[in-house]
């Protein structure tokens, strides 16, 4: 009934129009789902690692389905039953988007790890767009257990740089109390591409969630990225970067729902643009009547290499209670031309100046992301964006 239900919701929705604020700056004119096809087999490809290190489990999913590469012991990591209760607790199909995920995904991955363990090496899992004009809706469900420690990697990309697919992935992610995730969101899909994400967590008591997203490629995304403080205690941490180049548009919409006293979330996104670029960042910080002892920070700061490159930045509050301490922070500013001046008078190329600019920019960023080998990769996959 769920999937009945979600096919006649998104038959009966229209496309989401300028006119609707949450979709204010990201037009989707010329986009039609339909015509993306649900391919039933992938395309072979060989796809290079962002990030290398050693692994506790890994897995991919295409079109094709699931594949569980290394299993580790004592977790749940295995296909996603479309029959488990916990799908769609957190993210319902609100619009088409959604709609269209909830009716037509066939391939999800379920990531429980049981209350106490802790897992010293990451997990991870590939979502893999191979088939042009192929349409691949995934779903992961993340349950981390009472006083579990474990990360998980999760990355788009395509099979080739030049690939027109639609990529439509829904993340819901349960984090128990006393538990601690740290959560690698990375989107590096094609240039040609459409990438659509709702992503939404809910916390309990005393929980504790890391969550770092890059955004890198497709041609136009929306991603939303949703924290339920629901348990007394709970903290979350979101670091968000992406680089966007040419006609890029990437979108993020964030939410922080305080729901329970003493709960803490800070929010940090950074971003470059250059070219004819535009990105969205609308970040809502809820405080409920309950959550007093509330702490939230939002912070969105963007770098211009371009006059004709464009950032919205659009933070926002609504606090319903008493004795809290919220405030955020946005800006938009073109590169200091004499910053640049003086690099490249000190013998570097205008190129070599731009990367070590860019390297400082997000430097703040990336030092919040715990493990070294992961800050790395970004690091450079962000400088690489520079042209020689």
């Amino acid at each position: 009934m769920k999937r009945a239900a979600a096919l006649e919701r998104y038959r009966e929705l229209p496309l989401p129009t300028t006119s609707e604020e949450s979709w204010r700056f990201t037009d989707l004119t010329g986009f039609d789902p339909d015509a993306y096809e649900l391919a039933e087999t992938a395309r072979p490809a060989e796809i290079a690692p962002l990030i290398e290190l050693e692994l506790a489990g890994s897995a991919r999913i295409d079109e094709g389905g699931v594949e569980i590469v290394k299993a580790p012991e004592g977790v749940v990591f295995a296909p996603l039953d479309e029959k488990d209760e916990r799908i769609g607790a957190l993210v319902a199909a609100e619009d088409k988007i959604a709609a269209a995920n909830a009716a037509f995904w066939r391939h999800g991955l379920l990531v429980e790890v049981p209350a106490g363990v802790e897992l010293a090496q990451p997990l991870h899992v590939r979502i893999e767009s191979t088939v042009a004009n192929g349409s691949l809706p995934t779903r992961l469900l993340v349950v981390a257990g009472e006083n579990s420690r474990f990360t998980l990697i999760e990355e788009h990309v395509s099979a080739s740089e030049d690939l027109d697919a639609l990529t439509n992935c829904t993340v819901e992610v349960h984090v128990g109390a006393g538990a601690k995730l740290e959560l690698v969101s990375v989107q590096r899909l094609s240039r040609r591409g459409w990438h659509f994400a709702h992503q939404r967590a809910r916390l309990e008591r005393d929980s504790e969630l890391d969550w770092v997203c890059a955004g890198l490629g497709s041609k136009k995304s929306k991603t939303w990225i949703s924290n339920d403080l629901a348990g007394v205690g709970a903290t979350s941490r979101v670091t968000g970067v992406y680089f966007a180049d040419d006609s890029q548009h990437l979108d993020f919409d964030t939410f922080q729902e305080h729901a329970a006293p003493h709960t803490t979330s800070d929010f940090l996104f950074r971003g470059v643009l250059r070219d004819q670029a535009t990105t969205v960042w609308r970040g809502m910080i809820r405080v409920e009547e309950e959550a007093r002892g509330t702490d939230a920070y939002q912070e969105n700061r963007n770098l211009l290499f371009s006059r004709q490159a464009h950032a919205n930045s659009i933070p926002g509050l609504e606090i319903l209670t008493n004795d809290v301490r919220c405030s955020h922070g946005a800006t938009v500013g073109q590169v200091d031309r004499e910053q640049l001046f003086y690099l490249m008078s000190r013998g570097l190329s205008e190129s070599e100046a731009e990367r070590l600019i860019v390297s400082g920019f997000f430097a703040e960023a990336l030092d919040r992301i715990e493990r070294e080998p992961i800050r790395e990769a970004l690091a450079r996959a962000l400088e690489a964006r520079i042209p020689q």
